[in-house]
């Protein structure tokens, strides 16, 4: 899904199918869902505290995000995101925060990876699991597709990178996408990937493991900080003829030491990548590995800690999926306007009502 750069978040929310019967209806889709995003980036975590929220803020308040016969109690919400197009949702906000998404190093470089919302396990339903695309340093989410019940993470991330405009980018996958079918996909949707081979494959890593990686230069890198010393030393090596990943036309063995308070671990993994040498050299090919795991620090934690997400009660038909998007959306629209601490961010917001309205009117 194509958005114009100019197009504003609220106008496209409005796009979004109305599930509900038109008689008795009084409030937009777009403007409730305004309402709801409002709402979480004042710091509410669920219906009722959105509902409290849309109170608290009065009908000029609302009116601005086009709600115009008044206030809207929890009950209406909690029954429309229950029956919401959560796809549709998550395409047009992630279309969204594609326009807005920052380039690194000239190159737009995303992040998969996925995330349980385990508080949304119910009596007889299993917590929905969501995948999620992030963008490096900008920190804004670019996408979200659920796992289907009796599926798993590597054909939703596959459908998640479908949906994704991939021309020229770079894709940061762990070691369960090292898969060739999702190589191939990347490549052909003029993306590069970077994957990651770990223990638990054990043949492709050590075939990857016997190569002379002591005759291959090393680049080495230390970082201190958080009372820890981290070393990375990447050595990076052209393709071997047995590897039977499309376009792959890198290896590389990255290893990580993390001295802390006297003791040492170390962790060997080796990546394959499409990008060649000239476009991947060693230095920024280790930094997209290491910025790779900004989706769990910059979202999932996030979600876990600040929005206390896995132990939410929203557990009805698309509402938890729903709840999510509306989390990553306030994620994204956070960092795009500078708050590196979201709950910082929050408690800002959560004192002045125009705030978080300003906010989701300008983005």
């Amino acid at each position: 899904m194509l958005v114009p750069d100019h197009e504003l978040l609220v106008d496209l929310l409005g796009r979004i199918p109305d599930p509900r019967r038109r008689r008795g209806v009084r409030h937009s889709v777009g403007a409730l869902i305004a309402v709801a995003v409002c709402a979480v980036i004042a710091g509410a975590r669920g219906f009722t505290a959105i509902g409290e929220w849309a109170r608290d803020a009065g009908a000029d308040a609302l009116g601005r995000l086009g709600l115009e016969r008044g206030s809207v109690d929890e009950s209406t919400l909690r029954r429309l995101f229950a029956r919401l197009d959560a796809d549709r949702l998550d395409a047009v906000l992630g279309a969204w925060a594609v326009t807005r998404a920052a380039l690194v190093a000239g190159r737009r470089v995303i992040a998969v990876d996925g995330k349980t919302v385990r508080g949304a396990r119910g009596d007889s339903s299993s917590a929905p699991h969501l995948v999620a695309a992030l963008a490096h340093g900008s920190g804004a989410v670019l996408g979200q597709v659920a796992v289907g019940e009796k599926s798993n993470e590597i054909p939703a991330a596959r459908r998640l990178l479908q949906l994704l405009d991939l021309d020229g980018v770079v894709v940061t996958m762990d070691a369960l996408h090292t898969q060739h079918d999702t190589a191939a996909l990347v490549t052909e949707a003029g993306a590069d990937y970077v994957l990651t081979v770990k223990a638990n494959q054990k043949s492709l890593y050590n075939q990857l493991k016997a190569l002379p990686w002591a005759r291959m230069p090393a680049l080495t890198r230390t970082e201190r900080g958080h009372g820890r010393r981290v070393t990375r030393t990447i050595k990076v090596a052209d393709v071997p003829a047995w590897i039977g990943f499309t376009a792959a036309t890198q290896v590389a063995r990255l290893r990580r030491t993390v001295t802390r308070k006297g003791r040492r671990t170390v962790e060997i993994v080796y990546l394959i990548t499409s990008a060649d040498a000239h476009t991947a050299p060693p230095a920024l090919l280790a930094a997209w590995v290491q910025s790779h795991w900004q989706i769990e620090n910059r979202l999932h934690w996030i979600r876990d800690v600040t929005f206390d997400e896995d132990r939410s009660q929203v557990r009805t038909g698309n509402a938890p999926r729903v709840m999510a998007a509306l989390r990553n959306t306030v994620i994204t629209l956070l960092r795009l306007h500078g708050h590196h601490n979201i709950a910082a961010a929050l408690r800002h917001h959560a004192r002045d009502t125009d705030r978080p309205i300003n906010l989701i009117l300008t983005a």
